[in-house]
């Protein structure tokens, strides 16, 4: 039973109290001081005290009801909670946000216009919507900022009363992952939802964006969408008889997976349980929100506003900039330019960029986002200015993790990170060009993304929950890429540096990483090559650590449950683990992260990058799905190192298929990827066993090439290689052949192959260790001890 007043109840309140209408049904002073006395939990002024009581009829419902005292039929629910259903008023819950990110994040292939172009998605998503609301943001950065937002909004919808004198803070349910769940009074619902598409147009020009709302009675918050009248409401009772009709499942999910077993009742009332609740609301605004951004047109059955209903104009018109064969285009020559960054000629002190770059008018305000200053501010330009499109402030990735390492009051993990660097000597890397010199010109992308967030959020019933679990996933997710990379990373200095690129001078110290985004479970990064994949495990394992609060993160609270359920029966850990399955650890967090992680040069084009490191996350998240199967529910990653630009012809999928999986005379594959975390840790493991052997190079290339005259041939090499060995014969034996390639039948070992019962293939994981093999350190170093492009001659 919930005990406490929440924020959630107070915004909830504040609606009903407010009213159907525009106008406010109470004066504003009492609405003012019924949200004072619910924050410091005292007594509520007389005119609004049976709003409230309903309020906290509502939250006396527990999360989970029992089987006993869920309501059987539609009557009990109407007798058994006759004051919600009878409150009068409907309460407006409004969705939105940005939409194909990624088109709009990468449409321009500099670095500085990707980080521009995240980071104020990022601010509109994480400060300016907020903003709307009163919500004061977390970073003081923004403090002078925020009354603009404001200020904008009372000017774009300056009919009284206005749209903000309608909302507080306690409204938002979440911002975070590029969208926002939030209530407000049932009159303003179209009209906050133009204001979110309004903002992002506003900002941005041409990033798609949508937001939609509808209106719902208090009894509908938790128990789902109810038809008036409600009677005629599809019930428990119902569906008990009709949950096998194809229509019914369709809407409430499959449950008889196996026809021969009969269905455990209880399952049947969890199944209608989770469906009919908050959860039916937000589905109802997923499914407007994808209608609305398909560009179709649907109306509401009622008018939300007395007699005062419009239409929403429809989204099917996106914006466009028109241009010119003969006009100069942007770096990107998608549109008109408008401005040269070069040299003012009236002032030496006013520099333009490096290559005298042409902008668009949307370009402009990316790279003059991405080229940001320390400390969240921005460079004044005399090349771009706009005093209608004001972006003084933007608090980059860059500076909340230098909060973070500040803030945790890690003495050992700070200086762990900046050496003998100061914080004011260390700059933002420009370009990938940067990024790639300070690890032999390879950089590694790494792109995460939660699994089983679908499933875990079927299962939340209320709005509280929903806040809970945005914050928690936010936090597990920013916080375990901080981890990771104050972990295993530190300033590195630029040598060789393009001046005709940069205006950092040679020598000078940068961060060696760029955060592309973080948003709700999704992240992009960009790092050294050299520690791409301990990152990725790193921040795999973080995730799950900081949801389970094994992790303890200074500010940060985790308030959900996130422990697995005890399995009836024992996981087998062999069919989840190839590497020494006996030493792993059992994932017990309900929630993970796949992983994919391509390692390139860095020349090679973002776009071609993207679409690759995209196809490995795929590749990992079905890894982790056929691993749940065993019980399994922990992080899995792929990863694919590519020397070349033009190493890949068509997919990554078809490219092992084709050129990497052999039929002479037994089926076998020359990789294993992908991997668990654990996995990926022995994989790291392995090939540091193989440097402290002083495994000659050319024996390492001529194995590799044996893999596909088959299994025998391969065997009997790698033994007469291994037997030559000097040193390190041991440690190779336990991290590689023992870990790896124990036999199924008997004691031995078939290295360097595996068997995989379930496939019936043989498998290695020898390729793939010679991949990374000049990109695993023994030793924490700056630079990659072995030239690639030698590597490669002698191979």
């Amino acid at each position: 039973m919930k005990s406490c007043w929440s924020a959630i109840a107070t915004g909830i309140a504040w609606c009903l109290a407010w009213g159907e209408g525009r106008e406010h049904q109470f004066d504003i002073g009492v609405l003012r001081e019924m949200r004072r006395a619910l924050n410091s939990a005292e007594e509520v002024p007389a005119q609004v005290r049976e709003i409230v009581d309903r309020v906290q009829e509502l939250l006396a419902i527990p999360e989970k009801i029992s089987r006993e005292e869920f309501p059987e039929t539609i009557t009990d629910l109407q007798n058994k909670y006759p004051n919600l259903w009878n409150q009068p008023g409907k309460i407006g819950l409004v969705y939105g946000g940005v939409t194909k990110v990624k088109q709009y994040v990468f449409e321009d292939a500099k670095l500085p216009d990707i980080r521009g172009a995240s980071a104020l998605l990022d601010r509109i998503n994480l400060v300016d919507l907020p903003a709307f609301f009163d919500k004061r943001p977390e970073s003081q950065r923004y403090n002078i900022y925020s009354p603009e937002i404001k200020s904008w909004l009372n000017k774009s919808f300056p009919r009284e009363p206005k749209l903000s004198e309608a909302l507080i803070p306690e409204m938002i349910v979440y911002s975070t992952g590029g969208n926002i769940l939030a209530f407000c009074p049932a009159a303003f619902v179209d009209e906050l939802a133009d204001a979110i598409e309004k903002r992002y147009s506003y900002v941005t020009l041409t990033a798609n964006s949508c937001a939609v709302g509808d209106t719902f009675k208090l009894l509908e918050i938790r128990f789902g969408l109810l038809r008036d009248p409600i009677e005629q409401t599809f019930w428990l009772d119902r569906y008990r008889q009709e949950y096998k009709n194809p229509v019914v499942e369709a809407y409430f999910g499959k449950l008889d997976k196996d026809s021969n077993e009969p269905v455990d009742p209880s399952c049947v009332e969890e199944a209608f349980a989770n469906r009919k609740s908050f959860n039916e609301l937000t589905t109802k605004l997923a499914v407007m929100f994808n209608q609305r951004r398909s560009g179709n047109d649907f109306k509401i059955n009622q008018p939300r506003s007395g007699n005062d209903f419009k239409e929403r104009p429809s989204r099917r018109y996106p914006p466009m900039l028109e241009t010119h064969p003969y006009l100069q285009r942007d770096e990107a020559d998608r549109r008109s330019a408008i401005t040269r960054a070069t040299d003012n000629p009236d002032n030496p002190n006013q520099k333009g960029l490096p290559g005298n770059p042409w902008f668009s008018e949307v370009s402009a305000r990316k790279r003059k986002a991405g080229d940001r200053a320390k400390q969240g501010k921005i460079k004044e330009t005399h090349w771009y200015t706009n005093k209608e499109w004001a972006a003084d402030v933007i608090e980059g990735w860059v500076d909340k993790f230098e909060d973070f390492l500040e803030n945790q009051n890690h003495l050992e993990k700070l200086q762990k990170y900046w050496g003998d660097n100061k914080l004011k000597d260390v700059e933002i890397a420009q370009s990938l060009t940067q990024l790639g010199s300070v690890s032999n010109g390879f950089v590694a992308y790494i792109y995460a993304d939660g699994n089983n967030m679908g499933g875990y959020i079927q299962k939340i019933t209320t709005p509280q929950e929903y806040q809970e679990f945005s914050k928690d996933v936010d936090n597990a997710t920013r916080y375990a890429v901080f981890q990771a990379l104050a972990e295993h990373l530190h300033p590195r200095q630029l040598k060789g540096n393009n001046k005709s690129e940069s205006t950092l001078p040679d020598g000078a110290w940068i961060h060696p990483f760029e955060i592309i985004t973080i948003g709700g479970d999704d992240i992009i990064l960009i790092v050294p090559a050299d520690r791409a994949l301990a990152i990725a495990k790193t921040i795999g394992e973080q995730f799950e650590q900081i949801l389970l609060r094994q992790v303890q993160i200074r500010g940060v609270e985790i308030k959900g449950d996130y422990q697995t359920q005890p399995s009836e029966k024992p996981i087998d850990l062999s069919k989840c683990h190839r590497y020494l399955s006996q030493n792993a650890g059992t994932a017990n967090c309900q929630l993970s992260t796949s992983i994919g992680v391509l390692i390139a040069d860095y020349k090679t084009p973002i776009y071609y990058a993207k679409k690759l490191y995209e196809q490995l996350l795929k590749s990992a998240k079905k890894r982790a799905k056929d691993l749940k199967k065993h019980g399994y529910c922990g992080g899995t990653v792929d990863f694919f190192v590519m020397k070349s630009v033009t190493a890949i012809a068509s997919s990554i999928e078809d490219f092992r298929k084709e050129a990497l999986t052999k039929e002479s005379p037994q089926k076998l594959k020359l990789y294993a990827a992908p991997y668990t975390l654990h996995e990926i840790g022995g994989l790291i493991k392995s090939v540091k066993a193989l440097k402290n052997a002083d495994f000659p190079k050319s024996q390492l290339y001529q194995i590799r090439s044996f893999l596909e005259q088959g299994k025998q041939t391969t065997i009997l090499n790698y033994r007469y290689f291994r037997t030559r060995l000097k040193q390190g014969k041991k440690e190779l034996r336990q991290e590689f052949e023992e870990a790896w390639c124990k036999a199924k039948t008997n004691e031995g070992n078939v290295a360097p192959w595996m068997f995989d019962l379930k496939e019936g293939v043989y498998e290695t994981i020898w390729r793939e260790l010679l991949d990374i093999y000049d990109f695993i350190e023994l030793e924490d170093s700056d630079f990659i001890s072995e030239d690639l492009v030698e590597a490669e001659v002698e191979s």
